[in-house]
């Protein structure tokens, strides 16, 4: 076959337009069929390059030798192109699909070779070392009715082998082609096609795939038309971290990334800790002015979780469910995952147990449940792991809760722990189904932990959906000293709840508040008759964790954003008079603990002796004067609300500004320990300078 009349005939084939994905990996198949035709000849060529080989040497006989392979040469540029439009049409059965449609497949493609009209040399080559190769059955097992899908409640026999990727071809992709020569009666060949991937660079990161749900911020709501505010507990941390890293390479972050709940829980603070688990916490309430607008006040609710002590610490039986596919080949990825899991290995008992299950292009369990005492064999198990392939997570997920629910122990928290980017694309993407799955298994009593790695193709959205209907928390790890704060530090409030279902309700003073607004937590809205019904899934808190809600209100007579209805009732016989008259508000907290499914309530009036002192004496000269007057943890906390507000654009951020977040902050550093109160100084000053830059 000479080139034009390759040429050709790849014109006359009609070939399905394939995706991004087919189109590379069929490149690659391509490439690598090529490469295996010119290197039986390398010897004829000069150099060690494609290009180089096809320059003649100086040996008077390689010319007559090149002349002398052309044919083979076109029959391997025949068999690559071959490969394309093979790939074309049946990757999409590499992993799934009953038996039938695979043969279907199988026979369009052998449709397309024979009309590719091969060599008769490339035809007995490409069938020659592709049925050379070790063939590996497909997970799914085939009957003679078809394949049997997985099922979340069904157990796998046998059990898949370990899956344990390649930097090179990935995890392995299983395909099965049935081809037969010209005149031949059914010949049928079963063979492994290598998943090739072209792996980025060790400091390589894709742009602008990031994935964020998109949420309005809250709004001035009147207290005389919906005076109850509900919301449900949230305790990641996942937005701050990710905000940190995007402002430290000089760029302002996505608005959507902004979340300012979780911006100020990052941060621990020293609020008042509950004395037994039965009530594992005790709600600090405090009422500062506003730094936003003059007249309105902040209303700051501060809960410290009961934090176990060692000897109560329950045993641990943990998945680790590890992503290794081609998108985690970065060093953010997965060289900082598998020591972010080595860092938390040191946290365990030696009775605790840990499984890894990885997925890729297929999921495989590469460690049976082991004790962590056996600490080399967990952590060779690690280190065996590369990345490589497509990303087939909701597999990954189905197997790590099927292995954690054949291991459950009733005495231990049972948790799986997913570490990725989050970019699942084969499988079950869709958020909603996977959220689906995740809560029918949160109810057996295995939760879900989530922590994210990288950036580029960061699925943010996806991760927080899980680790919601999950029973656990989402956090964004983007450097090993972000791993150790979350991991070591925060083991036991990573690890151990102490409360479920955990929902805030305020029911505001009509007689002495007009309007509020919720600082943050957009995406935990409840409506006001969730907050009594037990079957509605809220928030989790782990032991020692702390967590802090803001109220903006605006006190009766103040300015307020939102006018009476010209209608509305005025006189004074339509007043309702109480014995409320010094209350704000009234607090409820509802909770599980871990091991019930009935809740309990907490509840505490919200007075006006919760406001400072000077305050109620009017010796503050400013504003900034009576924000300085509360506690350390309450100023850091409105200045990291403050900074929240500004870098989401906020409507409501008033005379905020930079430099008077940094003074606030700066003012409340207090205690810093690891210096994480400094850390966020400096990047409000970052963020100064990249929002001046971004306006030039």
């Amino acid at each position: 076959m000479d080139e034009k009349h390759l040429q050709k005939t790849l014109e006359e084939i009609n070939v399905p337009t394939p995706d991004d994905n087919v189109k590379k990996r069929a490149l690659n198949l391509a490439l690598a069929e090529f490469e295996t035709v010119q290197k039986k000849n390398e010897k004829t060529f000069q150099g060690f390059s494609l290009l180089s080989r096809l320059i003649p040497g100086s040996n008077k006989n390689t010319g007559r030798e090149t002349m002398k392979n052309r044919k083979l040469i076109y029959g391997g540029m025949a068999t690559a192109m071959a490969v394309v439009l093979i790939c074309g049409v049946s990757v999409q059965q590499f992993t799934t699909g009953s038996y039938k449609k695979q043969q279907s497949a199988d026979e369009t493609a052998l449709a397309t070779l024979n009309k590719a009209a091969l060599a008769p040399e490339a035809k007995e080559e490409l069938f020659r070392d592709r049925a050379a190769q070790k063939y590996t059955p497909p997970l799914e097992q085939h009957t003679d009715q078809g394949a049997v899908q997985s099922d979340e409640s069904s157990a796998i026999s046998p059990p898949p082998q370990p899956i344990m990727p390649m930097a090179r071809t990935g995890a392995p992709a299983e395909m099965t082609m049935m081809m037969a020569e010209s005149g031949a009666a059914g010949v049928s060949m079963s063979y492994q096609i290598p998943d090739y991937e072209i792996m980025p660079s060790p400091g390589y990161h894709e742009e602008g795939r990031d994935k964020f749900g998109d949420f309005e911020e809250n709004i001035i709501k009147t207290v005389s038309t919906e005076p109850v505010s509900t919301f449900s507990i949230d305790v990641d941390t996942a937005s701050y971290s990710f905000v940190r890293r995007q402002i430290n390479e000089g760029v302002l972050p996505p608005k959507d990334a902004v979340r300012i709940e979780e911006m100020i829980n990052y941060f621990d603070y020293d609020y008042e800790p509950p004395e037994t688990k039965v009530r594992p916490f005790k709600p600090t309430v405090t009422i500062v002015p506003s730094p936003w607008k003059d007249g309105n006040k902040l209303l700051h609710i501060g809960i410290k979780g009961y934090d176990i002590a060692p000897d109560e610490k329950p045993r641990s039986n943990l998945v680790f469910l590890l992503d290794v596919s081609g998108s985690m080949n970065a060093q953010d990825k997965l060289p900082l995952l598998k020591n972010s899991m080595k860092l938390l290995l040191e946290t365990l008992s030696p009775d605790d147990t840990v499984a890894i299950v990885v997925y890729a292009g297929a999921a495989g369990t590469v460690l049976e449940p082991t004790k962590a005492s056996d600490k080399n064999k967990i952590l060779q198990a690690l280190d065996q792991l590369s990345a490589g392939g497509s990303t087939a997570g909701a597999e990954g997920i189905r197997q790590a809760y099927q292995l954690a629910g054949n291991n459950f122990d009733k005495e231990a928290v049972n948790r799986v722990i997913l570490a990725t980017d989050g970019d699942f694309n084969v499988g079950i993407s869709n958020p909603e189904e996977l959220k689906d799955f995740v809560e029918r298994k949160r109810k057996s009593g295995v939760f879900l932990s989530v922590l994210g790695f990288g950036q580029g193709n960061y699925n943010d959205h996806l991760m927080q959906e899980l680790a919601q209907n999950g029973n656990g928390v989402a956090v964004y790890i983007d450097s090993l000293s972000e791993a150790r704060k979350v991991l070591v530090e925060e083991a036991s409030a990573t690890l151990f709840p102490i409360a479920k279902d955990v929902k805030i309700q305020i029911d505001f003073n009509p007689e002495m508040v007009a309007e509020y607004r919720l600082v943050g937590y957009e995406t935990r809205h409840l409506n006001r008759e969730d907050f009594n019904n037990d079957a509605v899934d809220a928030g989790d808190i782990g032991a020692g964790h702390t967590v802090t809600a803001i109220y903006e209100i605006t006190p009766v007579g103040g300015k307020r954003a939102v006018e009476d209805s010209r209608y509305a009732v005025k006189t004074e016989d339509t007043k309702v008079h109480t014995d409320f008259s010094n209350e704000y508000a009234f607090l409820k907290i509802r909770y599980k603990l871990p091991d019930e499914e009935t809740s309990n309530l907490i509840t505490t009036p919200v007075t006006t002796e919760n406001e400072r002192d000077n305050l109620l004496t009017n010796t503050c000269s400013t504003t900034e004067d009576c924000v300085s007057s509360a506690n350390d943890d309450v100023r850091f906390s409105v200045a990291v609300a403050s900074f929240g507000q500004l870098l989401k654009g906020s409507k409501y951020s008033g005379k905020l500004d930079y430099d008077g977040v940094i003074d606030m902050a700066q003012q409340a550093r207090s205690a810093d320990e690891f210096g994480y109160r400094a850390e966020f100084i400096n990047l409000v000053r970052l963020a100064k300078s990249a929002a001046a830059l971004q306006k030039n």
